[in-house]
């Protein structure tokens, strides 16, 4: 599609990570949208700067370097718009992940209903839910004050009721919130969202807008049975900025550049999920995992209905000791190839914790690491599963089939070995069916979703540009067998004319070798009734795949993961998978 007639043609995307400040440079090349090039640089909203815009700017320069461009002027700061000459950019936007999660108090109805769904709003972004409010719960207003003055959140989330539904109980819950709000110093009082029965709406104003921060979404659940969580959604990104505006040192110049096009980076990892799920298979769901220092977030989504999680002090840095509070020793334990004694794995988790930009420099801080993002990312995914809009079983614990998985975050960009990056998504989400396992090495996902509001065209085709690197292709049959059962025959058929059969058996972990780009058509037959995703147990199916950095990839293991009470018995089955990686890495 030709771009000339496009007003804005460049665009800076600048994601601020607990660590790593990244900027990203998009423009037209032979007449399409592509990542012109990439300057890095250590995050500065933390001590001793307190100041965003240090990292941002380092991050530009380093970008001014390779790619040769002018981006920066020391009177003016980031040049916008372009010049004649081809210096500075059209447009910039921002996300950032970096900070301290919001501290929130989350007031509902009933316990199974209201709180549940305002929980669910509070986890799409960075939040911590310090305290629950509902009719149940046996408090007086009295204690309700006295929660509120002592939590002293910077959110309360309130939801609850269908509209045109029951309202008194919901108002003397107000009553509360209200109160403790007047109570409490202005420069205090916190930010108030309400999301519940648009009957109320006018009282609510009434009652809270000239003694609170209140903003105010459509219900996210109008009916029972019914919700619908994007209004609220925006609602909630746009008080993130606020806060953070607050909190962080120089985002009020970066809001200045951008022209407030800022964003978390969870709520645009969101979105560019959410344009995917619309592009790609419609069957299929897609999906976006991003693995953080702090942070792990995943994001679904199914026909452009979203679905994200925000799991703060949950990641491979600072937020690796909450991964084992969180879980267990013995539940990050049963990840690792290699005998590793508990006093050493928990003094390298709190180090890990207290210095997060420290770098593995041994094998047993490397499995240690990979250990601690299986485990974050299998704790996110048994929360997020439920939720979906697809489910393909009763339990609530085998992820439905999404096309493709893409991957972020350094300990996926940055191992060692492809192979490690590709263990760590498909241990720790154990997909199933056929899907693509991709990683996105140079971090475009946050930035295209936040691009994607202001220019959808420069999204599509930088993403149509081969921008993910493609880890390979994933075959998991679902069922249960003993180990050592044939479950599965592959026959694999080159473009040259060429072709193996390969019979899987049950408990195996099987590397098919097609060279990286190579296509090739798979016929599969499951055997004792599988099911690999074909319409149902025992149907056959035929797929056309492209080798992957790992080429194909067949996991027999079943769906979850089962795993010995015996330590030793662990160690060596993941040692024998991890033999298999390597073979063909």
């Amino acid at each position: 599609m030709d771009t000339t007639n496009i007003t804005a043609k460049s665009a800076i995307a600048v994601d601020i990570g607990t660590t790593i400040t990244r900027s990203l440079l998009f423009d037209v090349a032979s007449g399409k949208y592509r990542l012109i090039g990439m300057g890095t640089a250590p995050t500065t909203a933390g001590a001793p700067k307190f100041d965003v815009t240090e990292g941002i700017w380092r991050s530009l320069e380093e970008l001014q370097y390779f790619t040769g461009r002018t981006l920066l002027s020391e009177k003016d700061g980031v040049i916008i718009p372009s010049t004649q000459d081809n210096q500075g950019t059209d447009s910039m936007v921002a996300t950032m992940s970096a900070g301290n999660p919001i501290s929130v108090v989350i007031v509902g109805l009933l316990d199974d209903v209201s709180l549940k769904n305002t929980r669910r709003l509070a986890q799409t972004t960075y939040t911590n839910i310090t305290a629950e409010i509902s009719i149940n719960d046996c408090r007086t207003a009295t204690d309700r004050i006295n929660l509120l003055t002592r939590e002293r959140p910077d959110l309360i989330i309130i939801t609850g009721g269908t509209d045109n539904g029951a309202t008194q109980s919901l108002l003397s819950i107000l009553e509360s919130v209200g109160l403790s709000s007047y109570i409490l110093d202005e420069s205090q009082r916190p930010h108030i969202l309400y999301a519940g029965n648009e009957k109320l709406q006018d009282e609510v104003k009434a009652g809270l807008d000239k003694i609170s921060k209140l903003h105010i979404s459509p219900n996210i659940q109008p009916l029972l049975g019914i919700t619908n969580f994007r209004p609220a959604q925006k609602e909630l990104n746009e008080i993130y900025k606020e806060v953070r505006r607050k909190q962080s040192g120089g985002l009020h110049e970066v809001l200045s550049w951008t022209e407030g096009s800022f964003t978390s980076t969870a709520s645009a990892l969101g979105r560019v999920i959410r344009f995917l799920s619309e592009k790609y298979e419609p069957e299929k769901g897609v999906m976006g995992v991003d693995i953080g220092s702090d942070t792990t977030i995943l994001a679904a989504a199914f026909q452009g209905e979203e679905t994200l999680r925000v799991y703060p002090n949950s990641g491979v840095g600072g937020g690796a000791a909450g991964v084992l509070e969180r879980s267990s020793l013995e539940e990050i334990k049963r990840w690792l190839p290699i005998k590793i004694p508990d006093t050493l794995i928990r003094n390298y988790i709190y180090n890990k914790s207290a210095f997060p930009d420290a770098v593995p420099t041994e094998e047993d801080h490397l499995e240690i690491e990979l250990a601690i993002a299986k485990q974050a990312l299998r704790d996110a995914a048994l929360d997020l599963i439920p939720s979906l809009e697809k489910q393909i079983d009763s339990t609530g614990i085998l992820m439905p089939a999404v096309e493709p998985i893409i991957g972020a975050g350094r300990i996926l960009t940055e191992a060692p070995k492809r192979y490690q990056s590709l263990s760590v998504l498909l241990d720790g989400l154990q997909p199933t069916g056929v899907t693509t396992l991709a990683l996105d090495q140079n971090g475009l996902l946050p930035g295209l979703g936040a691009i994607a509001e202001i220019n959808p065209l420069m999204t599509v085709q930088v993403i149509e540009s081969n921008t993910f690197l493609n880890l390979g292709t994933i075959i998991a049959p679902i069922g249960i067998a003993r180990p050592g059962t044939p479950i599965l025959r592959i026959r694999l058929y080159r473009e040259d004319g060429r072709s193996i059969t390969r019979d899987i058996k049950f408990g195996s972990l099987t590397i098919l070798p097609v060279e990286m780009g190579e296509k090739v058509s798979l016929h599969l037959r499951p055997l004792h009734r599988f099911d690999i995703g074909m319409g149902g147990p025992g149907k056959s199916g035929k797929v056309n795949a492209i080798g992957g950095a790992l080429g194909i990839v067949v996991d027999a293991r079943g769906r979850p993961l089962q795993f010995f009470p015996d330590e030793e018995k662990n160690i060596q089955r993941n040692e024998v998978w991890r033999k298999t990686y390597r073979k063909y890495s």
